[in-house]
């Protein structure tokens, strides 16, 4: 009985101990992207300073329920104020298409073209299946080490850090945010990914696919 509960305690303290780790680990990973990102972040269109390219991080266009998703929506204003105003010249959708019936590229490029957006200075990128692929196939695919990337503030201030990481000269538009209920479970599980930042960086970690350049005159 004794060796029981000297087991159990031991095995209590190991889970402590690592439940302690997760939750250091969380918030040092999460210092660390807000204040190494501030200076980058952009709300006013008036204030960023102009880039050749934009590129738009990708979501479904609808939710689950048949609604539209207001991440989508409010990204693809925010691109469209930065075109109007001259502070992007081109844009880089990037985004999932892993199967025929979901197509955030297409999705998003018919929505800014449907915002007035000439569809020659458009650009797909099929293979933003994460944030780290998207960043980096702006350079590798794409030929872009310095853009302005468009999401909503905590998404930026993680494709920032990663690009920053990556020696790359990245700067973020702030598209609206959703309300706090509305986006509870992407603010949590976006907690975790800024800890996989990490993990990728020293792990080495590198985008699913690349492939053949693609020019943007």
């Amino acid at each position: 009985m004794k060796k029981i509960k000297k087991y159990l305690k031991k095995i209590m303290l190991i889970s402590f101990l690592l439940i302690l780790g997760v939750i250091g680990s969380i918030i040092i990973a999460d210092y660390l992207v807000v204040s190494k990102t501030e200076s980058s972040l952009f709300e006013n269109v008036t204030m960023i300073p102009t880039r050749k390219v934009g590129v738009v991080l990708g979501t479904r266009k609808i939710l689950p329920n048949g609604y539209i998703n207001n991440y989508f929506k409010y990204r693809i204003e925010a691109t469209v104020s930065l075109y109007r105003s001259g502070k992007i010249k081109y844009i880089i959708v990037s985004g999932d298409n892993s199967t025929k019936e979901y197509n955030e590229p297409e999705d998003m490029k018919n929505a800014l073209i449907a915002k007035g957006i000439p569809k020659d200075r458009i650009f797909m990128d099929f293979a933003g299946f994460r944030t780290l692929d998207s960043v980096v196939r702006a350079r590798e695919i794409f030929g872009q080490s310095s853009f302005t990337v468009i999401s909503q503030k905590f998404h930026n201030q993680r494709a920032i850090y990663l690009a920053h990481l990556e020696g790359m000269e990245v700067i973020g538009f702030n598209a609206k945010d959703v309300n706090i209920k509305y986006g509870i479970k992407t603010q949590i599980r976006e907690k975790l990914a800024r800890v996989k930042v990490f993990v990728d960086y020293l792990t080495g970690k590198e985008p699913k696919f690349l492939g053949k350049k693609i020019i943007i005159p």
